[in-house]
């Protein structure tokens, strides 16, 4: 069994990840607005993972014998004014999703659940490469400013990008 401030802690992350995937869903829709594939594509892939985040959380909580706790999710962003913008809070978002994965595992340091710091670690790893990946992205873009052709050869790159479900090996 998990302690109640462990199981509190779960519970907030699985309705954050569930924010996180219907974040990157507005994302999708405003780049299929804007016509760019390839973008809508490659956070239509985030939207995927995020609710793969959120299973393998909720499985965990089951698996402790627990009861996952859902809540309403807030109204997430739909507008933004550029490709750069959306990138940005991206990056932000994600750095905000690490800071609350860091606090689960001081959390369960504190409570000393080394299962669930056990457990946590895939979540670790995970968002030093999900930041890497959106920098990479912010960092093309901003070599072009945001526009021209550039625009359109990396909307065709991003339009490769294929979802893998990297939580059903674990």
């Amino acid at each position: 069994m998990l302690k109640e401030k462990m199981l509190n802690a779960l519970n907030e992350q699985i309705n954050a990840e569930q924010y996180s995937a219907l974040l990157y869903l507005s994302m999708s829709a405003w780049f299929e607005d804007k016509g760019l594939p390839g973008f809508a594509n490659w956070m239509y892939i985030q939207y995927q993972e995020e609710l793969t985040h959120a299973n393998k959380l909720f499985k965990y909580v089951v698996d402790r014998s627990e009861k996952p706790v859902l809540k309403g999710i807030d109204q997430m962003p739909t507008n933004w004014e550029g490709i750069i913008e959306v990138i940005e809070a991206t990056l932000k978002h994600e750095q905000h999703v690490t800071a609350l994965i860091h606090n689960l595992v001081d959390v369960a340091i504190e409570v000393k659940d080394h299962a669930t710091q056990s457990f946590l670690q895939w979540f670790v790893d995970e968002q030093v490469e999900e930041e890497a990946n959106v920098t990479e992205i912010l960092d093309s873009l901003k070599l072009i400013n945001g526009q021209g052709n550039g625009i359109f050869m990396l909307d065709r790159e991003l339009r490769n990008r294929t979802f893998v479900d990297e939580t059903a090996a674990e």
